[in-house]
This record gives structure tokens, sequence and C-alpha cells, in this order.
């Protein structure tokens, strides 16, 4: 099967808080374009899965197990199963994030 996604196309913001639209989803792999609107925050949870954000455009810090880390363009962040993070964004920031077995 071949997918293809024009995530820029697929990019827009609320006045505040946050759109998520399904990339892909099967039993094993679970993708998602998030777009969260500027001073967003999503507190402290955990993911059963492994997980890789990737960030689209835009700006914040993504605390990962204590850890800031500035989220820019371009910045791909790797979470182990289980591991606790959060976020907040400074102004209307998208990324992808994936999950995975």
């Amino acid at each position: 099967m071949i997918l293809e996604k024009d995530i820029f196309g697929l990019i827009e913001y609320t006045k505040n808080g946050i759109l998520s639209k399904e990339l892909f989803k099967d039993q094993k792999f679970d993708s998602t374009l998030f777009c969260m609107a500027a001073k967003t925050k999503i507190s402290k949870h955990t993911a059963t899965r492994r997980g890789l954000v990737y960030i689209v455009e835009g700006h914040g810090v993504f605390n990962l197990e204590g850890k800031d880390i500035k989220m820019k363009k371009g910045v791909m962040i790797f979470m182990k199963e289980n591991s606790v993070h959060s976020l907040v964004v400074e102004d209307n920031t998208s990324f992808v994030l994936v999950l995975f077995d």
C-alpha cells in the first residue's frame, strides 16, 4: 500500500486548543498530526508505546522525563514507552506524532 499525505496542506489552527488529524493507523503503527494554537499546553502524561515527535513548524518546549527540549522546525524527539512528557507551545505549532510497537 502506498500512502501519501501533504502535511503542510493539512495544517490548520483553531483560535484556542488543539486540532488533531489521523494520518495513518494499523495494529503496529499510528501517526497523527497535531496543530496547537499559541499558548496551548498538554499536561504530563505517558504513552504505552514508543514514539517519535517531528516538529513541522512553530516553537515551544517539550518536557521529556524532566528534560526540556526546544521545539522548532525540524526537531525530532524519540520517546521510550511509558515516558512522562508534557509540552507548551509559544506560537501556533504543528508536529507529527508516530507511535509504534
